[in-house]
């Protein structure tokens, strides 16, 4: 089975200089944790609610002032949307992630895959079962 398969594919890309209180909206209105980061057509991150939770309001920063780029985890993760969804909950697993954006061969963002998306899917059932694992292992 195919990851575009069980993909989400209403993604929001946020802007690098987009303030965080414009990202925590997005995410609020769209009831998801993550948003990839584009610039110059390019992914360059992920922003998650926990990211603006502690790299920017624990810290004492101003949601309205401090951008997206200031909190972002940068580098990111992804997959091929005809990459298989073992191979998905295999990188979800080892990188101890929840969410992996989704591009196509020309790395466009196509799409999105939560763990609940690969639990939800009852072909996926053992590759959505090694990925959660390996997302909630504790680091030794």
């Amino acid at each position: 089975m195919q990851i575009r398969e069980v993909m989400t594919r209403d993604v929001m890309l946020a802007d690098p200089s987009m303030p965080l209180k414009e990202a925590a909206a997005l995410m609020r209105d769209g009831d998801f944790g993550l948003l990839p980061v584009g610039e110059n057509d390019r992914l360059i991150g992920t922003i998650t609610d926990r990211d603006i939770a502690i790299r920017a309001v624990a810290e004492g920063k101003d949601p309205s002032a401090t951008t997206v780029r200031e909190a972002m985890s940068e580098g990111i993760h992804y997959c091929f949307d005809d990459q298989s969804v073992e191979e998905a909950a295999e990188l979800m697993s080892e990188a101890q992630i929840r969410r992996v954006p989704i591009v196509n061969r020309d790395k466009r963002l196509v799409g999105i895959v939560a763990l609940a998306d690969l639990a939800t899917e009852p072909k996926a059932g053992e590759p959505a079962g090694e990925a959660l694992a390996g997302v909630s292992e504790e680091e030794e």
